[in-house]
């Protein structure tokens, strides 16, 4: 998958708490965006801090690192071409007094701390935090040389094939 094509995405406390998910959610696949990943997570202090470090010299700083430890959120990889623009264009400005109609903060958001969602504001801040997140999502190498061929798979050889024989009888005994 091309990084201008992915993007990290968050509901946040607020809108999680006011049961506004299933809205955003359904905003997010009606603008073209396939959901690749979805969870409801408490994050923890440690990764809030990891995930807010740009912010750490903030007067807002551990207002955020509360904030978004306080509740549930729901985290989300998201595909679509020119992913991240596409989002932040969705989500709107984030104070949701400042953001244009129809926008996610603008309907969801209450101020600019609660204002609903995050998004990445770049194609590099986005992998960074995708790989915060989902660092599984990134341990396919794409980029290997799979020779597995359908020969391969009847390979006498195969030590794994041995053990997986004799375990496997065992286990049906």
């Amino acid at each position: 998958m091309e990084s201008t094509k992915l993007t990290f995405a968050m509901i946040k406390p607020d809108a999680v708490a006011a049961k506004h998910t299933g809205k955003i959610i359904d905003i997010i696949e009606h603008n073209g965006f396939e959901i690749i990943r979805m969870q409801k997570v408490i994050i923890d202090e440690g990764l809030a801090e990891e995930f807010y470090a740009v912010h750490k010299e903030r007067p807002f700083y551990r207002e955020l690192i509360e904030f978004v430890i306080s509740a549930p959120v729901i985290i989300m990889a998201l595909h679509k071409e020119n992913a991240v623009n596409s989002w932040r264009e969705l989500i709107g400005a984030t104070d949701p007094a400042k953001a244009a109609e129809g926008t996610i903060r603008n309907s969801f958001g209450t101020n600019v701390g609660n204002n609903a969602v995050h998004g990445s504001d770049s194609s590099d801040t986005a992998l960074a935090e995708l790989e915060l997140f989902f660092p599984d999502l990134f341990e396919y190498d794409f980029n290997s040389d799979d020779d597995s061929d359908d020969d391969d798979s009847d390979d006498e050889d195969s030590d794994e094939d041995d053990e997986c024989d004799d375990e496997c009888d065992d286990d049906h005994e």
